[in-house]
């Protein structure tokens, strides 16, 4: 090789170097990642929220949320009309020939109870939705802890601030062991169907970050991970926020115009957005209405408040 073409070919692997290298920026994130377009989807919740005029099916939701502009839908759960493999993939194809992802299945169970049958069915239950999300090609699914249960009514728990009494004869110390174990015999189904699950900031032992990230972190597992609700921090949310970023595999957005269904917490969307940013988070951004408006004026409202933070 002559000096000219080794001259040559040094410097043009130095200015690749140079040119891979030059794009990092202070905390590692490049400028592509910090300008990303976090795709935006919807949850099924936004057009019900549990009110008796509002249940719509799924299929109604998928529809809406592609004439909305939405990038995806989150499907909840108990707002499917069936579970036969036929019905999930009616829905699947809705949302491809829509355009649309099915981006995360929103699921409930609960495992703060000192009955073991009852922390079996919950584990079971827990394995059947991963399998369902499998069926539905969706790769996220929401979970929560469970609760104590001691406040029946959940009216009176969010006049409670979600927080409420332990169990008699129980204490907190078991209730994470609980969870802990439960969340065990999950994983494995989770892996083999390529189903991250997502432990959401939401009551029981998930109303505090340190709760949530107790249990993600003595399981640490990438199949178990964090689903960020914005809304259910109601003291110092963006800190406690934070703290969950470097775990949150999924973000779920709240909004409330009209006035809150239960509560309402006052977001700073754009100060959010640069918060996930620096943590390199690129992925969903599901919308959770929660609000009083009728979802035709507060869904297409909300896209663009979050399309304009989240880019």
């Amino acid at each position: 090789m002559n000096h000219n073409r080794r001259t040559f070919i040094e410097h043009t692997v130095a200015a690749g170097m140079t040119g891979m290298m030059a794009p990092l920026v202070k905390g590692g994130v490049t400028p592509e990642r910090q300008s990303l377009r976090c795709p935006i989807g919807v949850s099924t919740y936004s057009f019900w929220r549990f009110r008796d005029d509002s249940k719509l099916s799924i299929e109604e939701c998928i529809n809406l949320a592609a004439e909305m502009g939405f990038d995806a839908v989150e499907i909840l759960h108990i707002q499917m009309s069936s579970e036969e493999n036929s019905y999930l993939q009616r829905l699947k194809r809705l949302a491809f020939t829509q355009g649309l992802d099915l981006c995360g299945f929103s699921t409930h169970q609960g495992f703060v109870s000192p009955d073991k049958a009852v922390r079996k069915k919950n584990i079971d239950h827990t394995i059947h939705c991963i399998e369902l999300a499998y069926k539905l090609g969706i790769p996220t699914m929401r979970v929560n802890t469970g609760r104590w249960g001691t406040i029946k009514s959940f009216d009176e728990l969010m006049k409670n601030r979600g927080i409420e009494p332990i169990l008699d004869g129980s204490t907190e110390e078991e209730a994470y062991g609980w969870v802990i174990d439960s969340f065990e015999q999950c994983l494995p189904t989770a892996e083999r169907c390529g189903v991250v699950l997502g432990l959401e900031n939401h009551w029981g032992l998930g109303r505090t970050p340190e709760g949530v990230l107790r249990v993600i972190d003595a399981i640490d597992s990438p199949w178990l991970q964090a689903t960020m609700d914005t809304g259910n921090f109601f003291e110092d949310p963006y800190d406690r926020l934070e703290k969950m970023a470097p775990h949150t595999v999924f973000v779920q957005a709240k909004t409330y115009y009209g006035g809150g269904t239960w509560y309402e917490v006052d977001l700073d969307y754009e100060r959010i957005a640069t918060m996930l940013k620096r943590h390199q988070y690129g992925g969903y951004i599901s919308l959770e209405f929660e609000g009083r408006d009728h979802y035709r004026v507060a869904v297409p409202k909300s896209l663009s408040r979050l399309r304009k933070a989240f880019g």
